[in-house]
């Protein structure tokens, strides 16, 4: 017996198909995305995800957000952060408020990088939604909230 607000169970033992599930779908498109922003601004010397840190941090944030929101771990994070640092495109600076926390920022040469590589992941963006109206962009966009609120929700219960 199936409660009112329960989900259909659109996957079974029987019907699964790894090339057919949303989670291999999400990965591929993922993937394919990001290696075309990867050939898209391989000229100014960043890769996608590196980019994607340093939009992230260019309104200020720490190391810890950045993993929660990239799905990185610390580690993968600390070396990214390190290379970013070492093309002089953030700086890190002690928190004045409380000094266990590092407070990661761009720095001007970062900030004049984001202004020549957003334009071009925005193109790649577009280039990836062709053939999509409106109407079917902005349902995209909020049926994955939506799964990314159930899947929230379920790591939280």
């Amino acid at each position: 017996m199936s409660t009112p607000n329960a989900a259909p169970a659109f996957y079974t033992v029987e019907n699964y198909h790894q090339q057919d599930s949303i989670g291999f779908l999400l990965h591929q498109a993922k993937v394919r995305l990001t290696q075309h922003i990867d050939e898209q601004i391989s000229g100014h010397g960043i890769t996608a995800a590196q980019w994607a840190v340093l939009k992230q941090m260019s309104a200020g944030t720490t190391a810890s957000a950045l993993c929660r929101c990239s799905g990185h771990d610390t580690g993968s994070m600390t070396r990214m952060l390190d290379r970013l640092e070492e093309k002089g495109l953030i700086c890190r600076e002690r928190s004045t408020t409380d000094r266990r926390v590092v407070e990661l920022h761009t720095t001007p040469a970062g900030q004049e990088l984001l202004g020549q590589v957003v334009p071009l992941v925005v193109n790649a963006l577009n280039q990836s939604l062709q053939g999509f109206s409106a109407e079917e962009f902005e349902l995209a966009k909020s049926l994955l909230r939506r799964m990314i609120g159930n899947l929230d929700e379920h790591r939280e219960s």
